[in-house]
């Protein structure tokens, strides 16, 4: 166990942020570290560990009455970085020829933001809008379809011992195969869309598991698509470990975004992969000479951050050069607590933020190791700033193109304009010759709740 110091020179997170209690923790049951984790009077949580040299604080860090975690920054510059199969130069050309196949597919638009980054004091904003992705509405319709549509096609391949073509996908024949099939996955809503989307387009099945904080509204999306829902007590880790033991017993394809240690992670690497596309799509808009200064990318367990940071590094749009931060919400900032800790840790349970889509308790250990290797910056952001954020892109800026965007698809301005506000912004390099990159990863997925809408 690790003791709390109350001598002249208490740890860091202990100056930066006052205890209501702290909460002793076991080692997780799929392997992560838990440590005593700090609760603070805002319902974040911290681990009880000093920063490692390799990151350091910014701005906030001199006021020690502040309720949240300060900006950290990468001190070291990188090695040389591994891109993974999944994230190299060619990942997107399977996704690419599969996902052509649906009928819904076009590539979503890149939009320039002049007004908004005249607020920000930048020189330009520009944002990937994935709100309305394959009819989804979010950029997981490029991961989890993709995946059932590649492990369908693996299915169909092992039985007939031939390679299946995009256009058979719809072949009676094939789609006879596909009918004995059921793909099952955990999600917050946005990934169980994209994995039932997959399964109708091919007329198998899809059952979808969802925690106790998915609303009645984002569930319906999902039944919408034929899937069958399945209601799991506890947070959205305790839906994945009931997906993945469901889709054991019964014979079921499991198709999860995330991964545990010691888990197989065939079918999440094809998730990974498809998110490639977005990469792909954006060197098409811009061309290889239009470099990115910084780009935000939100992150739940990591994927999409993951996904952007590897195959941008490996297509030569982001070098070392590019600031690469990710973005969480305050209250559930696992991938921050984990580069903290120098190991990905599993933080507890806490209060539920509106950044729905990005709440988690640890990381994807797929993506942990590119995180961790090319990862800049990591930026958290109230539910205050998130709503915010949403209301500024649905008002539209200054004449900016108006969006409308749920508070996990605006999470990543927010994080910039709170990067913006920051004592030291020099050091950010957020002036005007900073170029920025985000994503709006997602439109509203409850319009009861929706911050746009007060």
């Amino acid at each position: 166990m690790i003791s709390v110091g109350n001598g002249p020179n208490p740890p860091f997170w202990r100056q930066l942020c006052p205890i209501r209690s702290l909460t002793a923790l076991n080692f997780a049951p799929n392997g992560l570290q838990c440590w005593h984790i700090g609760i603070y009077s805002n319902g974040t949580c911290l681990r009880e560990k000093d920063l490692g040299a390799s990151l350091e604080p910014t701005g906030a860090v001199a006021n020690v009455k502040s309720n949240r975690r300060p900006v950290l920054l990468r001190s070291e510059t990188r090695g040389a970085i591994q891109i993974p199969w999944w994230g190299a130069q060619d990942a997107p050309k399977e996704p690419d020829r599969l996902l052509r196949a649906c009928p819904r597919y076009v590539p979503t638009p890149l939009i320039s933001l002049p007004g908004m980054a005249d607020r920000a004091g930048i020189g330009q904003l520009w944002i990937k809008d994935e709100t309305q992705r394959l009819g989804i509405g979010s950029f997981k319709g490029l991961g989890g379809a993709y995946a059932v549509l590649k492990l369908a096609m693996r299915y169909v391949e092992k039985i007939t011992g031939r390679a299946i073509l995009p256009a058979e996908l719809l072949d009676p024949g094939v789609r006879s195969l596909f009918s004995a099939l059921t793909f099952s996955c955990a999600s917050d809503g946005n990934h169980g869309r994209s994995v039932s989307a997959g399964a109708r387009l091919i007329g198998a099945r899809a059952v979808v598991f969802l925690h106790a904080g998915v609303s009645d509204e984002r569930a319906a999306h999902i039944t919408r698509l034929g899937a069958d829902i399945v209601r799991v007590g506890g947070d959205y880790h305790d839906s994945v470990e009931a997906a993945a033991k469901a889709a054991s017993l019964d014979g079921w394809i499991a198709v999860p975004d995330t991964v545990g240690p010691g888990e197989d992670d065939a079918a999440c690497t094809f998730v990974v992969q498809g998110y490639a596309m977005l990469i792909e799509e954006i060197i098409a808009a811009t061309g290889q000479g239009s470099a990115f200064t910084h780009v935000l990318v939100q992150a739940g367990v990591g994927g999409l951050a993951a996904s952007v940071f590897g195959h941008g590094w490996a297509r030569g749009l982001f070098g070392p050069d590019t600031h690469l931060w990710i973005v969480e919400p305050e209250r559930s900032a696992c991938l921050y607590e984990s580069a903290r800790a120098k190991m990905p840790v599993r933080l507890p349970p806490g209060p539920a933020t509106n950044m729905s889509m990005l709440e988690c308790q640890s990381p994807s250990m797929l993506v942990w190791p590119i995180i961790e290797a090319l990862t800049t910056g990591y930026i958290t952001v109230t539910d205050e700033e998130a709503s915010g954020a949403v209301r500024l892109l649905d008002q539209g800026v200054s004449g900016d193109q108006r969006l409308r965007v749920g508070e996990s698809g605006a999470a990543g301005l927010a994080g910039l304009l709170r990067a913006t506000a920051e004592s030291d912004r020099k050091r950010l390099r957020l002036d005007q010759s900073a170029k920025v990159l985000l994503f709006a990863t997602e439109g509203p997925t409850d319009l009861s709740a929706w911050s746009g809408n007060q």
